[in-house]
C-alpha cells in the first residue's frame, strides 16, 4: 500500500462533517474564519494583499501580536498566503489563497448585512431593555 492509498483510506474513515457534533474538525475552521480578527483580516485581504504594518493599520484597533497570531492561523488553515522575499529589509506580503478568497467572501457578506442591520439591532436591544426594566 502506498501513501496516496494511506491517505485515502484515513479520509474515507471519517465521519461526515457535522458543525453540530461536539468534536467536528469544522467548528475549529468555524471559529478561525468568525473569529472578530479572523473575519476582518479576511476582508481586508479581499481587496489586495497587504505587508504586515498595512495590514495592521487597515484592520483598526488589532494588536501586532493579536495580528501575527490570527495570520498564523489562517495560513495554518489554508486561507492566508505568507510570500517572504529575500530582500534587504526583510518583505513579507498576505495574500488570500482561492479558498481564503471564498471563505472571504462569505463572511464579508455577513460583515456588510451587520453594518446594514445596526439601526435594527439598537431597535431591538432597547426593547428588550425596556422590557426587562
Amino acid at each position: 500500500m502506498d501513501v496516496s492509498e494511506v491517505v485515502e483510506d484515513q479520509v474515507a474513515a471519517r465521519p461526515a462533517a457535522d458543525v453540530n457534533r461536539a468534536m467536528c474538525p469544522s467548528r475549529l475552521i468555524l471559529e478561525h474564519v468568525t473569529s472578530r480578527w479572523g473575519v476582518l483580516v479576511l476582508a481586508a485581504l479581499l481587496e489586495r494583499s497587504y505587508r504586515f504594518s498595512e495590514l495592521r493599520r487597515q484592520v483598526g484597533g488589532v494588536s501586532e501580536k493579536m495580528l501575527a497570531q490570527t495570520l498564523q492561523t489562517l495560513e495554518r488553515d489554508g486561507f492566508v498566503d505568507r510570500d517572504a522575499k529575500p530582500v534587504i529589509p526583510p518583505r513579507v506580503d498576505y495574500s488570500l489563497t482561492p479558498l481564503g478568497r471564498e471563505a472571504a467572501e462569505q463572511v464579508w457578506g455577513l460583515a456588510r448585512w451587520t453594518e446594514q442591520r445596526i439601526d435594527e439591532v439598537a431597535t431591538a436591544r432597547e426593547a428588550y431593555d425596556r422590557a426587562r426594566s
